[in-house]
């Protein structure tokens, strides 16, 4: 058996190099002897922060963060994106271990640690990162009388959902290139948000409605849209805490070269789109937003997907094809299903996609899957769901016609020498 270890950052460079090389070496030689443990904890299995490539982004770092819709960066994945997934996915991470999630808690679906020290305490020091705002979402779900006598966790309407973050380490910055600012988005938690998941029908946009025809409307996920503009009272929104901080930010560091990427999973990742949306709609001077999405469901409809386009929004879609969660809610029609064309003379297929009520994928996809992975046993609808699954796949993934397993035995075995991954 391979034997899990932690990776940490040691003091030299040198050291760390050397761990790293050893670990990639134990994963490899356990995939070729079949050893791979039947339950596996695949956070050890991905870099940290410290384990980062060296090499700057430098003026690439538009191009890595989609200006040119990854072309040619996604298959083959390349290292540095590879890098810069994994590193977002972190972000997301350190929310999802920030979040309490004990129901008997009276701080129940609020953070944990203050912004100071939240990297820290979550197991990711050294991200050159300091949190700037704490961010909460809220469910406008009317609730019942009888909700008084449940317990607090069921009627838990505000919840916090994430953070932003500022780079602020000259040497990080140096490396990326400019100064990126993060929003990152946990998934779903409390009562509300489960029921807010399921509120799968579509609804206008509502700064947009003006513009809306019967034919073009863009619709999104209502459940998604209420998680972001609710309010209680005097809690703000999401969406004014986002419009907030991306303007104090704005107005801080004016001169300077910023990136605004938003990463989520699951539903943060729905959430990421309509932030992302947001901010591209409220602030018309800044041209470049990202998302990084990992197991996110659909959001809305193929008018939103094209107003997403029309304003350069860039989506960079992890997906596990064995996740259910990225193929709801809505159906879309198979665009590669030949037997369908042939049945229904392209007319239905048509219809569907010109349908504002149906849902539709939106920016680039990086498609992976468990069963490509030497470490899943059958598939888990649970497993293929978790964040640090997709990390793993991520950063196992070689290319679509380079599986991992047969990678590793031509690096190990350093044989068929004539036959190259492309």
């Amino acid at each position: 058996m391979i034997q899990c270890v932690t990776i940490t950052e040691p003091a030299d460079k040198f050291t760390r190099n050397l761990s790293l090389t050893k670990n990639i070496k134990n994963i490899i030689l356990g995939w070729i002897n079949n050893t791979e443990p039947t339950s596996p904890n695949l956070a050890w299995m991905v870099p940290s922060f410290s384990g980062q490539s060296p090499e700057k982004l430098g003026k690439n770092w538009m191009e890595y963060q989609g200006i040119k819709n990854w072309e040619g960066l996604l298959d083959p994945l390349d290292d540095n994106l590879r890098g810069e997934i994994i590193r977002y996915g972190h972000f997301v991470e350190a929310a999802y271990r920030a979040c309490n999630f004990d129901p008997s808690s009276p701080s129940y679906a609020m953070c944990k640690y203050s912004r100071k020290k939240l990297f820290h305490l979550s197991g990711f020091s050294g991200t050159g990162y300091r949190v700037s705002k704490y961010l909460k979402a809220t469910s406008g779900i009317k609730l019942p009388n009888w909700v008084d006598k449940a317990p607090k966790w069921m009627s838990k309407q505000s919840s916090w959902i994430g953070y932003v973050a500022i780079c602020h380490d000259q040497r990080e910055i140096a490396r990326l290139g400019r100064r990126d600012v993060v929003i990152a988005l946990r998934g779903t938690a409390t009562c509300l948000e489960w029921l807010e998941n399921l509120g799968a029908t579509l609804t206008p946009l509502p700064n947009i409605k003006h513009t809306c025809s019967t034919i073009c409307c863009p619709m999104v996920e209502s459940g998604f849209l209420s998680l972001y503009t609710s309010k209680i009272d005097a809690q703000q929104s999401l969406q004014d805490m986002v419009r907030e901080e991306i303007a104090r930010i704005k107005k801080i560091y004016d001169g300077e070269t910023l990136s605004f990427t938003i990463a989520g999973h699951s539903l943060g990742a729905a959430l990421a789109t309509l932030t992302a949306y947001d901010i591209k709609q409220f602030f018309r001077d800044i041209p470049l937003v990202t998302v990084m999405s990992f197991g996110g469901p659909r959001v809305g409809n193929h008018s939103f997907r094209y107003h997403l386009d029309k304003q350069g929004t860039k989506i960079l879609r992890i997906v596990n094809s064995d996740d259910l969660i990225t193929k709801i809610p809505g159906f879309v029609i198979d665009n590669n299903d030949n037997k369908f064309a042939e049945k229904s003379g392209h007319w239905i297929q048509k219809l569907v996609e010109d349908s504002q009520w149906v849902y539709a994928d939106v920016g680039c996809e990086l498609r992976l899957s468990s069963s490509d992975s030497p470490y899943f046993n059958g598939i888990n609808i649970a497993t293929c769901h978790e964040l640090n699954t997709y990390l793993h796949l991520v950063n196992s993934f070689v290319s679509s016609n380079c599986p991992v397993r047969a990678t590793a035995k031509k690096i190990m075995h350093k044989s068929n020498n004539n036959v190259k991954c492309t």
